[in-house]
């Protein structure tokens, strides 16, 4: 060996004594590493990615290492090591350079990604799974064979070849409008599957993540079929602490190279990541409720952008953020030739167009109206019928009869809604009565005087009541909050379900439903339109191919692109026209939006404080519109402000209230800003 190499290897020999730790505080002006002195004992534990013990500003804090040094860069006395809780290291290199980019995008501190992202340790299942992981089985039916042109991708004129270069070890991605499944080898999840068995075949891992747990349910079941027991894991919330950690162990130390899972699974340690896909852009389950409230599919794409894996969107509509991807070209739209869309699509009619008026009169347009009561009666002697209601409860909201004014509560000018059969109307946020004596006793409209009571909308359980007495004999099933089926039988029922808790049923619906179109229209949202049609899109998915889809309550009288997109069932229509009236109107996500909330003061305050790019536009302070929505961001902290950029400065954006949340947590101000960055609240 020559002397260069052998001061070399003296050199790599060196114990490197200081540790540089992420240290788990909220304090947004310390983030950044530590410096820790490493004891003798622990310089073989305390490894890059170990989670530590650290003394840190009077208090014992967790931390991880993050890096080893032969000398620190603080000139000072170190602090040492106070112990290695686990030598394991959870935190690899791609895991924290993602959580920083994650944190860097939507101006939030290392530390609070890292909570989302590494689960709390279980010494338990650290302790019981083995290192070396066992021989997966083999799958069933043989379908991971590499055959790109069979299955539900050949369907699609560029399926084929984008999972071809997926197998390859390339990273292609595309925006995947889904159709209905045919048969139940073809619908989403099989295609999901056969996408990570390509990324298999070519020696990669893949993080597939989906909105809800009944989702994974079916992802699950899809991969087992694919690829066989023991080549996956699912990460869910749902899952105890010792069964999530092993899975997440499973995956951090290769006995498994594909996840699925909820938000959480977007982190989740894959190594050699060759595909990341999530299902339902558009679906707020995606949205992360914790700061600093990163969007799965964002995360996600970070992800690929830093590995080099391949990109999958789908869903059965596309959402803007999607749409702006195929536009700017980062994304290549997979879709169906218009022949196979016009024959697999569902055949969607409009209640109360037509003849439907002169012949049923006002029933046209009756809450179940008349062809949507012929439509159900003739379904129900093959099968289940679906009735999507947009509203839980029984009637959820009320309004003046005379004038249409909701009624809000005298107390916290909440929503008064009616319970249940004979219930007087209450608030829906404290519970106060509105009067004991009747329906419409103790009321008094603030805008007319009137003392008459209507609803607003019709919840599931009034609606069940109405169908139970449309259609006497016929067993009534209610899907919703606080019971949500995963699936019915294939025997003639009324499925009632809210949107998102629809069951699935084995051969699909005889006839589906889609009541109150208005009151989809009309959520207080910027996102109204594409919301209603991601909505209607996945109910009107779940019936049989070529059986009938009545879309009830849709105003009249107006040309409603919504309306047309579903009937035409083309969501990328919709997608591409909403982006341009957004582009045109300087909304996101055309451009980059961040909010500020919280007092009046403090919003104020704070936009003194910031040194915005030279292209923000600030709109506001302003107080939080009242949408009706409790527990929102807004309607808490009373004022927020808007600042717009174009998104070509959104890293500007992004560090400068980064450095804007560090200066006020170091002068310890008192009164609390929240800053989001692509808010969803206010809108």
């Amino acid at each position: 060996m020559s002397d260069q190499a052998g001061a070399a290897g003296d050199e790599s020999a060196l114990p490197l004594p200081v540790a540089a730790v992420v240290v788990d505080t909220p304090l947004a002006h310390l983030d950044r590493v530590f410096e820790y002195a490493v004891p003798e004992e622990l310089l073989e534990a305390a490894a890059p990615g170990a989670r530590v013990r650290v003394h840190f500003a009077g208090r014992e804090l967790d931390g991880f290492v993050v890096e080893r040094r032969a000398e620190a860069e603080h000139g000072g006395r170190l602090s040492p090591l106070r112990r290695v809780v686990s030598p394991e290291p959870v935190l690899t290199p791609p895991l924290l350079a993602l959580c920083r980019a994650v944190a860097d995008r939507y101006a939030g501190s290392l530390s609070d990604v890292l909570r989302l992202a590494v689960p709390k340790r279980h010494a338990t299942a650290e302790r019981n799974l083995p290192l070396e992981a066992p021989a997966p089985e083999a799958p069933e039916d043989g379908s991971s064979d590499g055959d790109e042109d069979r299955g539900p991708w050949a369907a699609y004129p560029a399926g084929g070849a984008w999972l071809r270069r997926v197998a390859a070890g390339e990273g292609p991605a595309a925006a995947w409008s889904a159709l209905p499944a045919r048969t139940p080898g073809d619908d989403w999840p099989r295609a999901f599957a056969d996408a990570a068995a390509a990324a298999l075949r070519g020696g990669r891992g893949a993080v597939l993540v989906v909105p809800d747990h009944r989702d994974v349910d079916r992802l699950d079941a899809a991969l087992t079929d694919v690829l066989g027991r023991g080549r996956h894991v699912r990460l869910t919330a749902d899952q105890g602490p010792q069964a999530r950690y092993t899975a997440w162990l499973k995956v951090l130390r290769g006995h498994v190279d594909v996840a699925i899972g909820t938000r959480a699974a977007a982190f989740a340690p894959v190594r050699n990541l060759g595909l990341v896909a999530w299902w339902d852009d558009g679906d707020d389950l995606l949205d992360e409720p914790r700061s600093p409230y990163p969007h799965s599919g964002t995360v996600l794409q970070i992800r690929a952008a830093q590995s080099g894996a391949a990109v999958l969107a789908g869903g059965y509509v596309r959402s803007l953020h999607v749409q702006e991807g195929v536009e700017r070209g980062r994304l290549l739209a997979v879709e169906a030739e218009p022949t196979l869309l016009r024959a697999v699509a569902p055949r969607v009619t409009v209640a109360g167009e037509g003849a439907d008026e002169e012949r049923d009169g006002p029933a046209a347009r009756a809450h179940l109206p008349s062809r949507a009561w012929r439509v159900a009666k003739d379904a129900l002697h093959d099968g289940p019928v679906l009735v999507q209601v947009p509203r839980r409860g029984y009637l959820p909201s009320l309004s003046c009869a005379e004038c249409r004014t909701p009624v809000r509560c005298a107390r916290c000018h909440g929503p008064v809604a009616v319970g249940g059969p004979g219930s007087p109307p209450a608030c829906r946020w404290c519970g106060a009565a509105l009067g004991d004596g009747g329906r419409d006793a103790g009321f008094e409209c603030r805008e007319c005087g009137s003392r008459r009571l209507r609803s607003s909308i019709t919840g599931a359980r009034r609606t069940a009541e109405e169908i139970g007495r449309a259609f006497p004999g016929a067993p009534v099933i209610t899907s919703g909050s606080g019971e949500v089926h995963a699936t019915v039988e294939d025997e003639p029922a009324i499925v009632i379900a809210t949107p998102g808790a629809e069951p699935l049923a084995p051969k699909g619906y005889s006839a589906v439903l889609l009541l109150d179109a208005w009151a989809s229209l009309d959520l207080p949202v910027l996102d109204a339109s594409t919301e209603s049609l991601r909505r209607w899109a996945a109910a009107a998915a779940l019936a049989r191919p070529g059986r009938t889809v009545v879309l009830c309550g849709v105003p009249d009288g107006m040309t409603l692109p919504a309306v047309e997109a579903l009937v035409r069932w083309d969501p990328g229509w919709l997608a591409e026209r909403e982006l341009a009236d957004r582009r045109g109107l300087g909304l996101p996500p055309s451009v980059r939006m961040a909010q500020l909330s919280g007092s009046r003061r403090a919003v104020e305050e704070a936009l003194r404080q910031v040194e915005l790019p030279g292209a923000a536009q600030v709109l506001g302070p302003m107080p939080v519109p009242d949408l009706g929505m409790r527990g929102s961001a807004g309607a808490d902290q009373g004022w927020h402000a808007l600042v717009r950029v174009p998104v070509e400065s959104t890293p500007e954006l992004t560090r400068a209230l980064q450095a804007l949340k560090a200066f006020r947590s170091a002068r310890k101000e008192p009164e609390v800003v929240t800053v989001r960055v692509d808010p969803t609240d206010g809108f």
